[in-house]
């Protein structure tokens, strides 16, 4: 009997209904032409700084919709489902903008007309304009506008040790979500106007690569040249911590230049180091834990451990109306099961140098025939591997059928091995297929229509009452606690801001009082 096999036996069917997970999905707000709509975040959604189900994630155009934490995956889709209901129709009153359901932006304006999302005049809600200006100014508007879903889970008795054994081996077979997820192989030619890349042009206005699954999570995506040069090891809680702990205290010279301040004293980012804040750190899945108001997720971190990981790598899924489904979720809960339950060798350097390239390459060109993937310095075609990651989470789907009962999880993985042997059924091809079947291969065309036709499925689809007052009650209470958190402030912007980039404040022993930003 394998390790895996024994360790699973022991997972009794009480721990395994123990899971939990919830979902928070990302769309810019688009106009009916395609184009980036640059209206402020509806105030009938409520206060983007404290509404708990409906925020703003870089920009006042994107939206970000949260669930609860869940037991069930029906549960969490149904309340991410009702979310996007309210959303619609406070949408559709306003006029006729739409959630745009691809990962890669819809059409967008010059960089610095991209509006940065608003949260008030508290010293909060400025701290976290701040920050999202200082993305800008790191990193350009452009690239903080693509959109994808984050998946939170959790399982009981797991240890902070054991989390981090399970990142590292989601970080070593991540690149087979990217290919079996991946749903952004196109996107406008806007985006990548005066810069350099390696996509191909595509009918009038688009850019793909033929075989690409994510783009999302490539050469274009979130990547950065001061990130590069961090090699942020995943062995222990206490080297991830100082890790980040370097990168949020050391001076970044480029960074440097741009200074805290302009001459005319408006803020150009909340630090000059490499890092602002933890947020920054752009990563495929991070260790994470409910942080106390004004608490410093780091801090939170090293004083209480790790309480759920974050997978991050997830594209939204345009064919779907809530950008994912059922079964992708399941295929998830199966897979980092399989991560949790494997053995997981410590990372090294040569190895985080592995995983950056098999993640790129993935993204790039995953579903090219034969193409080979770098594993322990041999290459090993990417199907072969998946198909043999797939086999070993045959018996994990069948113990969470056994405690849940049907065959669901079954079936998310029988779907997966099916998809490792016909590349022409993934998100990705399918993607490039309708472009070409019916919009005269535009990107644009094509997710404009997805756009409009889930749009349309979400505004008839039956809607409750009682749902529909919950939300406006839950949007006039955001708003009223925003302006307690305003009229509460006396401390002057600068001091809030120097004090919550303190590196005092990220734990080791330190306790001190708390101010917060994300």
């Amino acid at each position: 009997m394998s390790k895996l096999q024994e360790r699973l036996d022991a997972l009794s069917p009480a721990r395994l209904q123990g899971m939990r997970r919830g979902i928070e999905k990302e769309s810019l707000r688009a106009q009916a032409d395609g184009q980036l709509a640059l209206t402020p975040h509806p105030a009938a959604l409520g206060s983007a700084l404290t509404h708990p189900h409906i925020t703003t994630d870089f920009s006042e155009s994107q939206l970000e919709l949260i669930t609860g934490v869940h037991a069930g995956v029906e549960a969490a889709l149904d309340e991410l489902t009702r979310v996007h209901q309210f959303t619609y129709r406070v949408l559709n009153e306003l006029g006729d903008e739409r959630m745009w359901v691809s990962s890669m932006p819809c059409g967008l304006p010059t960089d610095e007309t991209i509006p940065i999302g608003r949260y008030g005049s508290s010293n909060v809600g400025r701290a976290k304009s701040v920050y999202r200006m200082g993305l800008g100014h790191r990193y350009g508007r452009r690239m903080q506008t693509i959109s994808g879903i984050h998946y939170n889970w959790s399982l009981p008795e797991v240890s902070s040790e054991q989390y981090f054994a399970l990142i590292r081996n989601f970080r070593r077979h991540a690149f087979l979500l990217l290919y079996l997820f991946g749903a952004s192989p196109a996107l406008c030619s806007s985006f990548v106007a005066g810069r350099s890349h390696e996509l191909q042009p595509l009918g009038d206005g688009s850019m793909h690569m033929p075989f690409g699954t994510s783009l999302r999570m490539g050469r274009l995506g979130y990547q950065s040249e001061a990130q590069a040069s961090l090699q942020v090891s995943y062995n222990s809680l206490d080297g991830y911590g100082a890790s980040l702990q370097d990168a949020l205290t050391r001076p970044w010279p480029a960074y440097e230049t741009i200074g805290v301040q302009n001459p005319g004293g408006d803020y150009n980012q909340l630090a000059t180091t490499l890092l602002q804040i933890e947020n920054e750190f752009y990563g495929t899945i991070r260790p994470k834990r409910v942080i106390y108001p004004g608490e410093r997720p780091l801090h939170a971190l090293r004083e209480r451990g790790v309480e759920y990981v974050e997978v991050r790598l997830m594209d939204l899924d345009p064919f779907v109306p809530v950008g994912i489904t059922a079964q992708t979720i399941r295929f998830l809960d199966v897979f980092l099961l399989h991560c949790l339950m494997s053995d997981s060798p410590d990372d090294t350097p040569q190895e985080i140098t592995e995983l950056a390239h098999n993640q790129h390459l993935t993204a790039a060109r995953g579903r090219e025939p034969g193409l080979p993937l770098l594993r322990g310095g041999q290459a090993v075609p990417l199907t072969t591997w998946g198909i043999d990651l797939v086999a070993q989470c045959a018996p994990i789907a069948a113990a969470m059928d056994a405690a849940h009962g049907g065959s669901a999880y079954a079936d998310a993985v029988e779907a997966a091995r099916a998809s490792l042997q016909d590349a022409s059924s993934l998100p990705s091809a399918r993607v490039l297929a309708a472009m070409a079947a019916d919009h005269g291969d535009s990107f644009t065309a094509f997710v404009r229509a997805r756009s409009e036709s889930t749009r349309q499925t979400l505004l008839t689809q039956p809607f409750a009452p009682e749902d529909q007052a919950r939300f406006v009650d839950a949007s006039a209470e955001s708003i009223e606690a925003q302006k307690s958190i305003e009229a509460a402030d006396t401390m002057p912007f600068e001091i809030y801001r120097q004090q919550y980039v303190s590196p005092a404040r990220l734990g080791l022993g330190h306790r001190t009082r708390s101010v917060t930003t994300a």
